[in-house]
């Protein structure tokens, strides 16, 4: 007495030219993810090393908005593009032998002077400074009416009360006053700890202009970009062999037959 056989004949290829899943278009499409991650990972940090520098600032002159310690990145610029507001590091012979970091409050051509009411005066103006402690002055003292020089700069500590700056130098041949020169970078981020871009002087519109910021958010847009399709990338592969071995066993399960 016969029946049907229940046994399934295997393919004589042995299944070996079945296309995993996904195939080959997902397997280039995984590559390419993961060379265009490459690209856009390593074209921005190359791009932020060239733009930016790292400083540790030594001291408390700068708080709140810098503390003592803190990791800032600064942008390389030119002097000559630094504005009312900017924070840059600078060196200055007459200062110190070292890089140094300060605000500028005015700039060659600007006359400066403290205190109207307690807040900082340019050009006629009163300057509204937010970055500065909550409840201080502009100064702690008053200084005299101050003309900045063409090509030089007037800066000044956010802690005007613990910081060595402009005003400690009014008996200087410059007036306290440094050469746009002497600025290698302007700060743009604190990124240790992690404050993030530093806040717009706005108090300084009135007067021109302000700079704008750097490139610092799309540098790391484009990090943050390639390190994710790398990721996805990479795990296209583990994750297309375990749907592979996922199907094959719902394939070759269980028969029954008589």
């Amino acid at each position: 007495m016969g029946g049907e056989s229940t046994t399934r004949t295997t393919p004589r290829d042995g299944g070996a030219n079945r296309t995993p899943v996904g195939g080959r278009t997902g397997q280039r499409l995984s590559g390419l993810a993961v060379a265009l991650g490459l690209v856009l990972f390593l074209g921005g940090f190359a791009w932020g090393a060239v733009v930016y520098r790292p400083y540790t600032v030594p001291t408390s002159s700068m708080t709140p908005t810098i503390d003592a310690g803190d990791r800032v990145l600064a942008q390389r610029v030119d002097g000559t593009d630094v504005r009312r507001g900017d924070v840059v590091v600078f060196k200055d012979a007459t200062w110190a032998d070292a890089p140094m970091v300060k605000r500028v409050v005015a700039v060659g051509g600007d006359v400066v002077s403290c205190c109207q009411e307690g807040k900082l005066k340019v050009n006629g103006k009163v300057i509204d400074e937010p970055y500065l402690p909550a409840g201080t002055p502009a100064e702690m003292s008053n200084f005299p009416t101050v003309t900045v020089p063409e090509g030089r700069l007037f800066l000044l500590g956010d802690e005007r009360d613990n910081s060595v700056d402009s005003t400690a130098h009014l008996t200087d041949a410059a007036g306290g006053t440094v050469s746009r020169g002497a600025v290698d970078a302007r700060v743009d981020a604190v990124v240790w700890p992690m404050d993030g871009m530093l806040e717009r002087p706005t108090g300084f519109e009135t007067l021109g202009d302000l700079s704008s910021p750097g490139p610092l958010r799309t540098v790391v847009a484009l990090v943050v970009a390639g390190a994710a399709l790398i990721l996805a990338g990479a795990a296209y592969g583990p994750f297309a062999k375990r749907a592979a071995a996922s199907r094959a066993r719902k394939e070759t399960g269980p028969t029954g037959g008589r």
